[in-house]
């Protein structure tokens, strides 16, 4: 995962853990200020000479005691919460200084590369750098790669969803999909292929029949791997894909998609290896997302595509959508694109002529 990605989870974390410690003193200065009332009440119950006042009193005080109770429970969990967020940022700043540093190599060891280059150039070997250039990457365009020209075919759109345990709602994101995209401008040009109770078989099928565009999977992952249901009629926990398994399925193809969407927890770590070996474009998400979050994400992202709009204006839209329904994951959603490609310029929906 980037350095920008660890960036973003780290200030995700720290606006959960200032949160939580808000919350936290909120309820512990309630907590203080029942225990006072409750004091101040017994006083007054001490000094009536009113049995039933004083029996009333007590009771009063009794009751703001369970509130100071219930105040300072409601503070430990908070602070618990905030523990935890505190321990996860300490976790990703370490994570996100090996990935600075690792940067910061990479970085390094390129402008040695380039100083050794421009040296070689200097001393006469640009020519036979230039024929080597030429041999290797004729097909390629120097400022951006050339995609296939679009074919006048409705864009396919591959669909897994994998919830064998019944935890998650891919049956409902797969109708908000739908709708979204039946109310679109272009909505006769798109093709959905979906699997609603995705097997590693199901996959391979739909690469090598289906022949997508976009591949889109929708369950639950983390850094190293996707969860695929079993071929079973029985609720399961389902089988453990590895990231590079999945890489290499996408790859068994001659005709490989252009874009992977990962719509799933933690995805974001494996998008990197996928547009490194395989696709130009991939979509992950940077940590937990919440279910509706996800849903609402996909249904905007495909409605804008289906209107003509590019991958990074899709993208942006469906962050956007999170943002104005007032959701809490709108900086989850994470695309990445090969260095020879633009995804402002990429249109996968065209009207035929």
């Amino acid at each position: 995962m980037s350095a920008n990605q660890y960036r973003n989870q780290l200030t995700t974390k720290r606006k959960q853990r200032v949160d939580a410690e808000k919350k936290a003193g909120e309820f512990r200065t309630k907590e203080s200020k029942k225990r006072g009332e409750a004091a101040a009440v017994r006083l007054a119950a001490s000094k009536t000479k009113s049995e039933s006042i004083a029996k009333s009193k007590l009771r009063e005080a009794e009751r703001k005691d369970k509130e100071a109770e219930t105040a300072g429970k409601e503070a430990g969990r908070w602070q618990e919460r905030a523990s935890n967020y505190a321990k996860s940022e300490a976790d990703l700043q370490g994570k996100l200084a090996k990935a600075e540093k690792s940067e910061a190599d990479a970085a390094e060891l390129k402008r040695k590369r380039d100083e050794q280059r421009a040296q070689r150039l200097a001393a006469g070997q640009q020519a036979e750098l230039e024929s080597r250039i030429a041999n290797t990457e004729s097909a390629v365009d120097r400022v951006l790669r050339r995609l296939p020209t679009p074919k006048p075919e409705k864009l396919r759109v591959l669909i897994l969803g994998a919830a064998g345990e019944g935890d998650l709602r891919v049956g409902r994101e797969q109708k908000r999909i739908r709708a979204a995209v039946e109310s679109a401008l272009h909505r006769d040009q798109i093709e959905f292929d979906v699997r609603p109770a995705a097997t590693p078989a199901d996959l391979l099928d739909g690469i090598g029949r289906f022949r997508p565009h976009v591949v889109h999977f929708s369950g639950h992952s983390d850094d190293d791997f996707l969860v695929f249901e079993q071929d079973t009629d029985e609720l399961n926990s389902g089988t453990d894909v590895t990231a590079g398994a999945f890489v290499r399925a996408i790859q068994a193809t001659d005709t490989p998609p252009l874009l992977v969407m990962l719509n799933s927890c933690n995805s974001a770590a494996q998008i990197d290896d996928l547009v490194a070996e395989v696709v130009p474009f991939a979509i992950g998400m940077a940590d937990e997302i919440e279910d509706g979050d996800a849903i609402n994400y996909a249904a905007q992202f495909y409605a804008s595509i289906t209107n003509g709009q590019s991958i990074n204006s899709s993208h942006l839209s469906g962050r956007s959508a999170l943002e104005l329904a007032g959701l809490t994951g709108a900086d989850l959603p994470t695309l990445v694109w090969a260095p020879d490609v633009d995804p402002s310029v990429t249109i996968l929906v065209k009207p035929m002529d």
